[in-house]
């Protein structure tokens, strides 16, 4: 009878040991690709793919912040190759990732700063006339994006972002994003993630920025 308990309880844990690791799997195989998809319709699929695996594993945050952040990324490709019009939907389609997520994960930092690249997408479908209700929902969200998680990376690495595109009149430059990029790259260096699978981009492209001549 022991045995027969004993082999029940091994093979429980086996079966969990398994999920967990094929969890893993399948999330570590996804999130590299982030860093290699190009174009919208790849970045779209596998937003697709990390929503599946949210689905099946409905208690963990994770794949539905890799599901909007890859959303998000299509929008990106979308903004710097000058079409507009897909941004509101990629914005919302990622706001709806995160809706998920935080529900798994309130008071997440990591979802906010998703939350304040939502609102840039927005902003930048029509700049003009749009800066005055988006630009307050970005900062709000930074500004709790750094009351949670003030040492976090990502959140320097946007501010450098917009001080850098943001024209010397209106309080930005170039300088002040090098700077701000440099200061990121620095707490690339001593921030502790959470778990492996938790987000690690931003630090290329800083780099990226301060070789920029």
């Amino acid at each position: 009878m022991k045995n027969l308990i004993l082999t029940a309880a091994l093979l429980f844990v086996s079966t969990i040991t398994f999920a967990q690791t094929a969890f893993e799997k399948a999330m570590t195989e996804k999130i590299t690709k982030v860093e290699d998809h190009k174009t919208p319709e790849e970045f779209t699929a596998l937003a697709n793919d990390f929503d599946r695996i949210g689905t099946k594993e409905n208690n963990n945050w994770l794949p539905y912040y890799y599901a909007a952040f890859a959303t998000i990324q299509k929008g990106r490709i979308l903004m710097r190759s000058g079409n507009k019009v897909g941004l509101d939907s990629a914005a919302d389609e990622a706001d709806k990732y995160i809706a998920k997520a935080e529900a798994l994960s309130p008071n997440n930092a990591e979802l906010f700063i998703l939350k304040k690249m939502t609102s840039g997408l927005r902003m930048m479908a029509d700049p003009m006339s749009r800066y005055m209700s988006e630009a307050p929902i970005a900062q709000q969200a930074l500004a709790k994006a750094i009351e949670l998680d003030p040492n976090n990376p990502r959140i320097t690495v946007l501010q450098a972002e917009d001080a850098y595109f943001t024209p010397e009149q209106f309080g930005g430059s170039k300088t002040k994003g090098a700077e701000l990029f440099k200061k990121a790259v620095e707490q690339f260096n001593t921030y502790k993630s959470k778990s492996y699978l938790d987000p690690k981009w931003g630090k290329a492209e800083a780099e990226y920025f301060l070789n920029q001549k």
